[in-house]
């Protein structure tokens, strides 16, 4: 019985010893990888192709026999054709620049509180800028309703880049584009926006709750130390004072006369005072307030210049583990529930 006992005991002190050495390596490995693993990249899509497969699956669907073949026979001719005079400018390298079609490049926006896909942003603008040439255009989706100041003067700048290196700057608002949103869609050399899409609110809010009398009452000291007067104005859980309220309030109006200059350097056609009370309209009445030029909607706009332009969408994918994807997923879910709540508590229904 001792014998094995001790054979016993070797033989657990000898699994526990493999085990750890499995277990580092394994660690090591992956720390490995992980550190060889690329954050994430870019991905470009042909819009135009879409477009054209979009046709092609209609015209299958819907023609006799007889007729898609036909089609079948004249797209190879004209495929033919297209190679045979790619072939010979290849040969002759000379191309007329009126057989270039200008460039156009579409990325999505789609902002939350703290703006957070500016980080995403910043990736795509550099990836255009890297080719993109002077007269080319980029279309900006932009679907938000505001945010921290910081986060969404970020996201403006990264379009502001874009602007500096002589492309032309297009910004779609197919939903909504307020206060930090319309921050970012000021910028555009042309605004379009669908009928009832939501825009402007050029103004500034910030609120918070104070539970000093709260903990006053319940026998609870806060104490609060800094240096510098003004380090902090207002406090959740401290005494706030009429001097912190007015310096509190003199801090907004500062952010708000920024949030006007740069609304009116990019679009000085408007009557800056009038739009800038925190109001938001709708897009048709956003257009004769001059916050926007057209009313169309992006799918309207991108459709429409299939003919004229070369389109590419461009996104920058981070790389997602299967943990972080069920996260973003059960977030998401509840993102959507809670903006369909406020949106049915803050606007009316029709």
């Amino acid at each position: 019985m001792e014998f094995i006992s001790d054979y016993g005991l070797f033989l657990l002190k000898a699994i526990t010893v493999v085990a750890s050495i499995v277990i580092v390596i394994v660690v090591v490995t992956a720390a490995g990888m992980k550190k060889r693993e690329k954050k994430g990249g870019i991905f470009v899509e042909d819009i135009n192709d879409n477009f054209s497969d979009y046709a092609d699956t209609m015209f299958q669907a819907i023609a006799s026999d007889k007729e898609v073949k036909d089609k079948q026979k004249a797209d190879k001719k004209a495929e033919k054709a297209k190679k045979k005079e790619s072939k010979k400018t290849t040969n002759d390298k000379t191309q007329n620049d009126n057989d270039i079609k200008p460039r156009r490049f579409v990325i999505e926006f789609d902002g939350d509180i703290k703006a957070s896909q500016a980080e995403l942003l910043r990736f795509e603008v550099t990836a255009i800028l890297s080719i993109a040439k002077p007269g080319d255009e980029v279309v900006v989706r932009l679907e938000s309703p505001g945010g921290v100041v910081h986060g969404y003067g970020f996201a403006a700048a990264q379009l502001d880049r874009l602007k500096k290196a002589d492309l032309t700057l297009t910004i779609a608002i197919d939903k909504v584009a307020a206060s930090g949103g319309y921050m970012m869609a000021c910028l555009g050399d042309k605004i379009i926006a669908s009928p009832f899409a939501v825009v402007g609110s050029i103004g500034v809010l910030a609120q918070m709750p104070n539970f000093h009398r709260l903990l006053k009452k319940n026998h609870v000291d806060v104490e609060l130390h800094t240096a510098g007067k003004f380090k902090r104005t207002l406090t959740m859980l401290g005494e706030n004072t009429d001097e912190a309220r007015e310096k509190f309030k003199e801090e907004l109006e500062d952010i708000h006369s920024l949030f006007k200059e740069m609304v009116a350097e990019a679009r000085p056609k408007l009557d800056i005072d009038r739009v800038a009370t925190g109001e938001a309209w709708y897009g048709k009445r956003a257009l004769e307030l001059n916050l926007i030029d057209e009313i169309q909607t992006c799918d309207d706009y991108l459709f429409s210049g299939r003919e004229k332009y070369d389109q590419f969408s461009v996104e920058w994918r981070e790389k997602v583990g299967m943990a972080d994807r069920l996260g973003i997923a059960a977030l998401s879910t509840v993102k959507r529930g809670v903006i369909s709540l406020y949106s049915a508590m803050q606007r009316p229904n029709v």
